[in-house]
């Protein structure tokens, strides 16, 4: 396999593609089309995580397609919204048939898929002229076309494969995969976030999915413990089942009330996520106690960048995110947690340095720095595509 060596030189678009029209961007910048999962919403209030981070990587010729959202899309990017072809199809086939005809409009330099190799293999071979990135979010173990070795193999002949973590690179090339694929990882905005403050509120702060995987409940049970001991502090939850207002309540939701009602912890329900940001600026300590092994783990990251104190589990990406700015815990162990909030209740110089280590090594991982990677990224995959294996189903 060859590789997708980062390099400066900067290339004309592709002639396959089209460029991304005349008088909108300079002749020399690609144009992009990101294609998101259907189940994403573009627009404030609906966007999940992956629309959010597209969003915030977009660069000046891209235009982001997926089905049109309840309210407004957002108004900073281009959005094209992707009418499915309604033939007796299935689901993922009428989204790709409806996401071609907006390439066939858009006639861009490079496709880039984001958590769907389906998606991917469905329009590397309708549309054979253009290069076609895969950026993984998740585990691609767990994925339709990439669960196999033998898929996933065929996957990285097929398209530009792009994980957002080591970890998920590692997945990727499990049992013996030698393909090739790059990690870019996430970013964080830091022009959006709110202002450092020098005195924070003494509340400790679990923002994301309330559910088992995430850790809820061990939370909950650590803070049943430490908060009877500190008087003055107090514990939150942002989050719901599922990204939404409308988000269900579930037997695991349902079980968590009371236990969370006794233990003193506050159940804010979910918020938007300039609200949550809001939250994390103010809150000492912010715990991310996952169970289920984190692909990258971007509420770490916001919240190192608010500069609040982190707690983590160190499963899935969350090492490579906190590094050694923040401290580890096993969320099947709540005393181990307990006690790591004991500590860090009790000594507020701990807490500023480790607020001020994890705020820098945030700054890791600016969008300013990351949209330029991923603008090389992108040159490198139309400049080197013709290398690419001829796609076969």
């Amino acid at each position: 396999m060859m590789a997708f060596r980062i390099g400066p030189a900067r290339v004309p678009p592709a002639a396959e593609g089209g460029g991304a029209g005349e008088g909108q961007t300079p002749p020399d910048v690609l144009h992009v089309l990101t294609v998101l999962p259907p189940r994403e919403r573009f627009a404030s209030g609906e966007a999940g995580a992956i629309a959010l981070l597209v969003r915030r990587m977009a660069g000046p010729a891209e235009t982001v397609v997926g089905l049109p959202p309840v309210g407004q899309p957002f108004a900073d990017v281009r959005f094209v919204p992707v009418v499915p072809v309604f033939r007796p199809f299935s689901r993922i086939q009428r989204y790709v048939a409806g996401v071609a005809r907006a390439v066939r409009s858009v006639r861009p330099d490079l496709i880039e898929v984001h958590n769907r190799p389906d998606v991917a293999l469905a329009l590397r071979k309708v549309c054979p002229g253009l290069p076609v990135s895969l950026v993984l979010h998740n585990d691609p173990c767990g994925m339709k076309r990439a669960r196999t070795v033998a898929e996933r193999a065929h996957l990285g002949q097929a398209v530009a494969v792009v994980a957002v973590s080591e970890w998920v690179r590692g997945r990727f090339i499990s049992h013996g995969v030698t393909s090739c694929v790059r990690v870019l990882p996430n970013s964080l905005d830091f022009s959006v976030l709110p202002p450092l403050v020098a005195e924070r509120d003494p509340v400790v702060l679990f923002a994301g999915r309330l559910v088992a995987d995430k850790g809820a409940d061990a939370f909950v049970a650590a803070c049943a413990r430490i908060l009877p001991r500190h008087t003055g502090w107090c514990a939150e939850m942002i989050g719901a089942d599922r990204f939404g207002a409308d988000s269900p309540e579930t037997p695991f939701l349902s079980a968590l009330r009371p236990q969370a009602e006794q233990a003193g912890v506050e159940l804010r329900g979910y918020q938007p996520h300039e609200a949550v940001m809001q939250a994390m600026s103010r809150a000492a300590i912010v715990v991310v106690p996952s169970r289920w092994p984190e692909p990258f783990g971007m509420v770490a990251l916001e919240a190192m960048g608010c500069g609040a104190t982190v707690i983590a589990s160190h499963r899935g990406g969350l090492p490579d995110v906190v590094g050694e700015a923040g401290f580890y815990v096993d969320p099947d162990a709540p005393d181990t947690l307990a006690d790591s909030l004991d500590q860090l209740i009790a000594s507020p110089a701990l807490r500023t340095e480790a607020g001020q280590a994890g705020h820098a090594r945030a700054r890791l991982f600016d969008a300013t720095v990351m949209r330029e990677k991923r603008r090389l990224l992108h040159e490198d995959i139309v400049r080197e595509w013709r290398w690419k294996g001829l796609f076969r189903s």
